[in-house]
């Protein structure tokens, strides 16, 4: 436990922006795992839908600090990526 009262003051701060940032990051996860049910479901319209709500959030991630932005343009390709197979999937089957 800190003593000196600025140490006191960014424990707190610390903790705070933890949460915050822990919440942003599992708003993250959450709207990956829809559009990958989306995917999964072979909900063409969906997955169209959410992507770029998606991309929105990655996006906000960044510039929030959250995530770097290679791994927000890595998950951004593989998500586009999942739905480029799986329009060709559907286009192949008709």
């Amino acid at each position: 436990m800190p003593i000196i009262k600025s140490a006191k003051k960014r424990q707190e701060v610390a903790i705070r922006n933890n949460a915050r940032n822990k919440a942003e990051r599992s708003a993250l996860a959450t709207a990956i795992k829809k559009f990958n049910k989306a995917i999964s479901e072979k909900d063409v319209e969906l997955a169209e839908k959410l992507l770029p709500e998606t991309f929105s959030i990655i996006d906000e991630e960044v510039t929030r600090g959250i995530i770097h932005k290679n791994k927000a343009n890595n998950k951004k390709a593989g998500l586009s990526v999942e739905l480029t197979k799986l329009k060709a999937e559907l286009e192949s089957n008709k």
